[in-house]
């Protein structure tokens, strides 16, 4: 169920530095349009993109983890200056102690937010688990927050925005559009 963050969620993302999304669930509502040949199709949230945009104004890193490969999830990396995408992982926690080792990393500097039981030992790892709201039972119990939003439906900028505010970044970016 989707909930105010709690003063240790706020703390949890107080330390976040980098911020790691599943595709299926998260950024795209997990819907997959196949059509004839092996291209297939997904649907982005314009605001979830901006908030990443937002979050790399402020310092924030990002970095795709999905369990399915796709061309269209490339193309929005490369759209949103993310090249940290790994496709087709299969045991996603083995893929973030990878990356944290590789990127001097601890698991207190990385937010996970995933939708289903593949991301679990993922979310165990860093000190940020995030779940949208419409997530699997599992995970959202598993998860330090669990969004107002659908995933594919704002779920990631709100959780950009949740750690932002943690930081005292937030109100800086209005700001700048305000003004």
């Amino acid at each position: 169920m989707p909930n105010a963050p709690t003063s240790e969620t706020l703390e949890r993302a107080s330390r976040v530095r980098f911020v790691l999304l599943d595709v299926d669930g998260v950024l795209t509502d997990g819907r997959i349009l196949m059509g004839s040949g092996d291209v297939d199709e997904r649907a982005f949230y314009v605001r979830d993109g901006l908030g990443i945009r937002l979050g790399q104004r402020t310092g924030l890193e990002f970095g795709i983890v999905s369990g399915r490969e796709s061309e269209v999830v490339r193309a929005r990396a490369t759209e949103l200056d993310i090249d940290e995408v790994h496709q087709r992982i299969h045991d996603k926690g083995k893929c973030l102690r990878d990356l944290f080792a590789r990127r001097g990393l601890s698991g207190d500097d990385v937010a996970f937010v995933g939708d289903d039981l593949i991301d679990l030992p993922a979310m165990r790892i860093c000190g940020l688990a995030i779940a949208p709201a419409d997530g699997a039972d599992e995970v959202c119990r598993a998860a330090h927050h669990v969004t107002r939003s659908d995933g594919g439906r704002g779920a990631v900028r709100e959780a950009i925005e949740l750690i932002l505010r943690a930081q005292g970044k937030w109100d800086e970016l209005v700001q700048r559009f305000s003004g």
